[in-house]
């Protein structure tokens, strides 16, 4: 969902020429994270839609997203970006899925983003990675409560930081 495009220094270095990205990370039995793709755009839009206002807030600032009128072109064209950029390990999105993939049940809850740091820390502190999550409003309790916690650990289980940063989720 980021439109700085070209804004992030040698992005492929952040990380170890050999790291494989997870392709499927189970938070619980019924919901899931994988990487996005154009496919999603039918779920991404109604999440997105029903949640701007809150998407806004905390990434309108930063990232100008969502915009106010998300047109499913424009969101294809955005979803195919973020998965060509996770093929070539630029940065990371990754659907809250519930459902099997592909079916009719499956929605989007929200979405976990892991990209290279922007910019140096104003305080100094190291930031090897930049990590936010966000869950649409009506997501299951147990997402809702425990998403925050699950990318913690997830992130410091299996990836390779050891000072990644959540400057959105803080």
């Amino acid at each position: 969902m980021q439109s700085n495009e070209g804004e992030r220094p040698d992005a492929a270095a952040w990380l170890p020429a050999d790291f494989v990205h997870p392709l499927r990370v189970a938070f619980n039995d019924a919901i899931y994270l994988r990487p996005i793709r154009a496919e999603d755009v039918d779920i991404d839009l109604v999440a997105v839609g029903a949640n701007r206002d809150m998407l806004w807030a905390q990434y309108g600032e930063a990232w100008d997203w969502p915009p106010e009128q998300l047109s499913r072109e424009s969101d294809v064209e955005d979803l195919a970006r973020h998965a060509e950029e996770a093929e070539r390990h630029e940065s990371f999105n990754y659907a809250i899925l519930t459902g099997e993939d592909g079916s009719a049940e499956q929605r989007l809850l929200g979405c976990v983003y892991v990209d290279p740091p922007e910019v140096p820390h104003e305080d100094g502190s190291p930031c090897e990675a930049e990590v936010s999550w966000w869950c649409v409003a009506d997501a299951p309790a147990a997402l809702a409560e425990g998403l925050g916690a699950f990318v913690r650990a997830w992130v410091a289980a299996e990836w390779p930081f050891t000072a990644p940063c959540t400057p959105f989720n803080d």
